[in-house]
C-alpha cells in the first residue's frame, strides 16, 4: 500500500493558463484591423508631416518679411533727421530772391550753386535709399499722409482738397517719416457726391399759359 506522503497533491496537478506564472497567448488582431490600424497610423504621420512643412513655410515667409522690413526701415532714423538739414537747405534758398539768384556773381553766386546743389545731391541720396516725397498738392486729404494747418475757402474745387503745401512730407516704403503740412479746402462740392440738378429755366415773358404740345 502506498504511503500518502508520495502523493502528489492535487493543486500541483493544475496545468494550463490557471498555473501561477503560466504566460498567457494573445490573439492577435484580423488581417483587417491590423490593415485599418497601419492605415491610420499612416495618415497621423502624414498629417504631422504636412502640418511641420506648413510650420516650416510660414516661418520662412515671416522671416523673409521681417529681414526685409529691417533693411528697409533700418536707415527710417537717420532719414528723419537728415530731413532737418534738407529742409535748412531749402530754406536758405527761399531767402534769396530769384532776381538775385538771377545775376549773382562771383562769391555770391559760387555760394548760392554750391546749396542748391548739396541740396539736390541729399534729395537724390535720400530717394536712392527709398525716402520718396508724399504727394499732396491737389490729392484728397489723407489724415494718415497729411496735416491740415489751414483751411482755404475755394468753391471751385472738391472740399477736402490739398490746395497748398507748406512743408513737403516724406516717407519709407509704405511709413509715413514725416506728413506733408497742408491746407485744405473748403465749401467746395462734396468729393464722391452726386450731381445737383441744374436749376429749371424759368419761362420768358410772354410765354405763360401757352402750351406747347400744340
Amino acid at each position: 500500500m502506498m504511503s500518502d506522503e508520495n502523493a502528489t497533491p492535487e493543486s500541483e496537478l493544475e496545468t494550463g493558463a490557471d498555473a501561477p506564472g503560466a504566460e498567457t497567448e494573445q490573439a492577435e488582431p484580423a488581417p483587417e484591423e491590423r490593415i485599418a490600424q497601419l492605415e491610420a497610423e499612416n495618415a497621423e504621420l502624414r498629417d504631422r508631416v504636412l502640418r511641420t512643412a506648413a510650420e516650416m513655410e510660414n516661418l520662412r515667409k515671416r522671416t523673409e518679411r521681417e529681414v526685409g522690413d529691417t533693411r528697409a526701415y533700418a536707415i527710417a532714423g537717420f532719414a528723419r533727421d537728415m530731413l532737418v538739414a534738407t529742409d535748412n537747405l531749402a530754406r536758405a534758398l527761399m531767402v534769396v530772391p530769384q532776381e538775385d539768384r538771377d545775376t549773382a556773381e562771383g562769391t555770391l553766386k559760387s555760394l548760392i550753386e554750391g546749396i542748391d546743389m548739396t541740396e539736390r545731391e541729399m534729395q537724390r541720396l535720400l530717394q536712392k535709399h527709398g525716402v520718396k516725397p508724399i504727394e499732396a498738392q491737389g490729392e484728397k486729404f489723407d489724415p494718415h499722409r497729411h496735416q491740415a494747418m489751414f483751411e482755404v475757402p475755394d468753391p471751385s474745387v472738391p472740399e477736402g482738397t490739398v490746395v497748398q503745401v507748406v512743408q513737403t512730407g516724406y516717407a519709407i516704403g509704405e511709413r509715413v517719416l514725416r506728413p506733408a503740412m497742408v491746407g485744405v479746402s473748403k465749401g467746395g462740392p462734396k468729393r464722391n457726391g452726386a450731381p445737383e440738378p441744374a436749376p429749371e429755366e424759368a419761362p420768358k415773358s410772354g410765354d405763360e399759359g401757352i402750351d406747347k404740345s400744340v
